[in-house]
């Protein structure tokens, strides 16, 4: 067996590698810096553990003080914060029109969505939502506390009666001691069931203290023109049986009121209606314009808040109410039975008459088998065929005056030192001739309830959103062919066809008829001003009309377009195919050979000139 022996060069390796080991743990072991360093980090690691721990035991402190402090000035309503649903979670609750949210905290409505519309910029219609709107109720407790539900957190219930469903909200004091809000909700409706009721409270509230409802909204822009919108947007209100009123339009307004059937929050094509079951009293009504730049305000238009006190049934609340919130549509609004229609702004006196008894139900008709922009071209033409009458008239009477024009001008020369025995022979001439200009004069007055009726029906016609027609993409609104780099005062940033259109016509139009009521004037006096007058009335009036029009629903526009061009027409045809002026002539000569009887306003207006005269007489004898 062979005998082993060290090897030399091993050995000789062996030491060389055990020298390069102990070279580099010589070389990184750490200095004292780094010992110290080390250890005061070990330190601070320690430091911070221990301050988490200290950390999260004041908060916790903190917590629980602070939540002990809200339950001694919430009293026995403190309750409510130990519930599962003291959160800002809500609940849903929609139909088929309807989408609903009913925050937790509070119990009011956080979101009212209208499900099948969308406004000016394509988006969902929502009439609440991101805090616009609070409901609360203000209440004092036995034990001297100030509360508001809002602040509060109610525990929901929903369930299906039947076809409706119903939401209860209870903020508790116990599981028997509660304040309640019912609402109901039934298929394709757009009235919400809103009762508020409370059981077992009657030792907790201060029943010698009001509880107050209070409804606060902010009306979110719906509209292509903030400014437009606003306009129809206002607030208003039914009382004392059927009587309807409305806060100012603009600025700030408030009212107290007795005995409202109901409030209605517009805003232009749609409403949040509040309808209690019985009329409220001592009603605390307000408004305030939030539109004061419309290159800036573009969110909101309105703000607007309702107060009143809820009573007591032994020492209980019972209070039932609805809630509207759907379009400001005559035929949707008229189906509830409760006058709610009247909260539209059909127009005053026999002008609302007009628009709810006759062009409303005509357009509805016409705009059932037409496009929407020809049903207000065939109703135009039906307004202007039916009041064609009155056109003739008035050109008959022009035309008459036009013969008489060389007569009346040679009594004024005849008697151009004695006004009055000109006016008296001048009148005493129309009135042989049956030519007066009152016979012009008061049929022209039968077309301004038409007018004005159609003035307010085009700009809150429902059947007119969002309906397109040739160039235009909602007749509700204003039509644009062309936006402006910066904003016009009272025009605006965009430029209008159908504007630009009727005031071209309103200008031909107005040169016709004032051309022809100048030839048909006697000369007189202050006349070459008169016609100066008139002749800047040609030029402003169109002006005026463009300007004002520029952001105004392009229905309406369209409608003047039509109407001034179809008065054009008809004013032609009358001038060269009715109206004969050699038979006019001739009519007029017959009945000047003819003794006229006086009217008892001739002879009236007869005797009063002439005692004017003599007393004019009178004074000029003293005088000599």
């Amino acid at each position: 067996m062979e005998e082993k022996k060290l090897d030399t060069n091993s050995l000789i390796g062996f030491l060389l590698i055990g020298a390069i080991l102990l070279y580099m743990l010589w070389q990184n072991q750490p200095t004292a810096e780094q010992v110290a360093a080390e250890q005061q980090a070990k330190q601070e690691q320690i430091d911070t553990s221990s301050n988490q721990v200290s950390t999260a035991k004041t908060v916790e402190n903190t917590q629980n003080s602070s939540s002990a402090q809200q339950k001694s000035k919430l009293g026995d309503f403190a309750y409510s914060l130990d519930l599962a649903s003291a959160n800002d979670s809500f609940t849903v609750l929609e139909n088929d029109v309807l989408a609903l949210k009913i925050d937790n905290k509070g119990g009011g409505l956080s979101e009212v969505k209208l499900k099948t519309f969308v406004n000016y910029d394509s988006i969902p219609v929502y009439l609440i939502k991101d805090e616009t709107a609070r409901f609360n109720l203000n209440f004092s407790t036995s034990d001297n506390r100030t509360l508001n539900t809002s602040d509060l957190y109610f525990e929901p219930s929903l369930k299906n009666e039947g076809a409706n469903k119903v939401l209860s909200m209870k903020l508790k004091v116990s599981e028997d001691q509660y304040l309640e809000y019912i609402y109901t909700l039934t298929p394709d409706d757009y009235m919400l069931g809103f009762d508020i009721h409370s059981q077992g409270l009657s030792g907790v509230f201060d029943t010698n203290k009001a509880v107050n409802f209070e409804w606060d909204l902010k009306a979110l822009r719906q509209d292509q023109s903030i400014t437009f919108e606003n306009r129809y947007t206002r607030l208003s209100y039914e009382y004392d049986g059927n009587k309807t009123g409305k806060l100012s339009q603009a600025g700030e307004d408030d009212e107290a009121l007795e005995n409202v059937s109901w409030i209605s929050y517009r805003q232009h094509f749609f409403s949040s209606i509040l309808v209690p079951d019985s009329p409220l009293n001592n009603v605390e009504l307000k408004s305030f314009d939030l539109v004061e730049d419309e290159t800036i305000d573009t969110v909101f238009t309105k703000r607007y808040n309702t107060k009143f006190p809820l009573s007591y049934a032994s020492g209980e609340l019972a209070q039932n109410m609805n809630l509207f919130f759907g379009p400001t549509y005559n035929k949707v609004l008229k189906k509830y039975n409760k006058n709610l229609e009247s909260s539209i702004p059909f127009g005053w006196g026999i002008f609302g008459w007009i628009n709810k008894s006759v062009f409303s139900p005509l357009y509805a008709w016409l705009s059932s088998f037409l496009s929407y922009g020809i049903a207000i071209i065939v109703m135009t033409i039906m307004v202007k065929i039916l009041l064609s009458f009155v056109q003739y008239k008035q050109f008959l009477s022009q035309a008459k005056m036009k013969i008489l024009k060389p007569e009346l001008d040679a009594i004024r020369e005849k008697y151009k030192k004695d006004k009055m025995k000109s006016q008296q022979e001048t009148l005493a001439l129309q009135n042989k001739a049956g030519a007066s200009p009152l016979s012009g004069c008061l049929p022209g007055l039968l077309q301004i309830p038409v007018f004005y009726s159609l003035f307010m029906f085009f700009p809150i016609a429902f059947e007119l959103r969002q309906k397109s027609f040739l160039w235009v993409e909602d007749l509700s609104s204003y039509d644009t062919i062309a936006e402006l780099p910066f904003n016009i005062p009272f025009y605006g940033d965009h430029i209008s066809l159908f504007p630009i259109l009727a005031s071209i016509a309103i200008f031909f139009y107005m040169r016709m008829t004032t051309g022809q009521n100048m030839a048909s004037q006697p000369q007189q006096e202050g006349m070459p001003d008169m016609a100066k007058m008139m002749k800047y009335m040609i030029y402003f009036s169109p002006l005026l009309m463009l300007f004002f029009f520029n952001n105004y629903a392009s229905g309406l526009s369209l409608y003047y377009f039509v109407s001034n061009l179809i008065s054009i027409g008809i004013m032609l045809v009358i001038k060269n195919y009715i109206i004969d002026e050699e038979k006019v002539l001739a009519k007029i000569n017959v009945s000047k050979a003819k003794p006229k009887k006086q009217s008892r306003f001739q002879k009236k207006m007869a005797e009063i000139m002439e005692q004017a005269e003599k007393q004019k007489a009178a004074q000029e004898r003293r005088k000599k």
